[in-house]
């Protein structure tokens, strides 16, 4: 066997576990980005402009919107008529708007600096991890319960603690649903609502940071990222299946346990490895 079909074969692996990853942790508040950009650093994996790592992020949206299908569609469908569906997608729209500022005015300083620091990645799992435990823990008294329900201010305040998630370790839907929770939502609600806000804020930041990053993108290794793609859809369709009843059973200790883990396994593997 050739060093360069040895050098594909370990590529492939490499690419097919990162999709892995992307798909597992997407939905749940431990941070995708933080897990892949940890990984990729101590695999020694490297994309031109990060293509990889940003469009295996569209197999995570498709199997979303797989799930989600009939009752978008509904929603789309019965918009002209019914004033609830109208008030969804305000709420959804509204939720999105400050992530899609923040994201476009940050970007550069996001990508080029946050993005290579994985000593922050590593802090920011552990302090995420310690405030998901103690919310967990917290006598709630939750008033919203439906995630197509939720009023636009109310929304709209979800998506101001989604911006806290341009640092990546703090975990998109973990801001979200953390949020959520606090102001006043239960966790299976906070967790749906959290999929929703997923759509237009994961298609928007995709289709940005590819047009931004056009310049250097290199689709040589094209059946790297369609492994990473396939494999980001699996398993990102099985754990939005079961995520919701999984949180009504379990809440999220078991997430903050494990981001408190790789964190503190992380800052060991820099001060080793570097």
């Amino acid at each position: 066997m050739t060093l360069g079909l040895l050098a594909n074969g370990t590529a492939s692996v490499e690419a097919v576990f990162l999709g892995l990853l992307e798909g597992l942790t997407e939905f749940i508040p431990v941070s995708s980005t933080g897990h892949l950009l940890l990984a990729g650093h101590f695999m020694g994996f490297e994309s031109s402009g990060k293509t990889f790592e940003v469009v295996i992020q569209l197999g995570a949206i498709l199997a979303l919107l797989f799930v989600y299908a009939e009752k978008l569609f509904g929603v789309v469908k019965a918009a002209p008529s019914d004033p609830a569906a109208r008030r969804f997608i305000a709420s959804i729209l509204v939720a999105f708007l400050p992530a899609a500022v923040v994201g476009v005015l940050a970007h550069d300083f996001i990508k080029n600096v946050l993005f290579e620091t994985p000593a922050l990645i590593c802090w920011m799992l552990i302090l995420g991890g310690i405030v998901l435990l103690v919310v967990d823990r917290l006598t709630l008294h939750p008033r919203h319960h439906d995630a197509m329900r939720y009023p636009p201010v109310f929304a709209f305040c979800i998506g101001l603690c989604q911006c806290l998630a341009m640092v990546p370790g703090v975990s998109r839907s973990g801001a979200t649903i953390v949020g959520a929770m606090l102001m006043g939502a239960d966790k299976r609600s906070a967790a749906e609502f959290s999929f929703f806000l997923a759509i237009p804020t994961m298609a928007g930041a995709v289709t940005y940071d590819l047009y931004k990053s056009r310049h250097m993108l290199n689709f040589d290794d094209a059946s790297l990222i369609v492994l990473g793609f396939i494999a980001a859809f699996v398993v990102a369709l099985m754990v939005v299946r079961g995520l919701l009843a999984f949180v009504s059973r379990r809440g999220y200790a078991p997430f903050a346990w494990w981001r408190i883990a790789v964190g503190s396994a992380g800052l060991v593997g820099l001060a080793l490895l570097g």
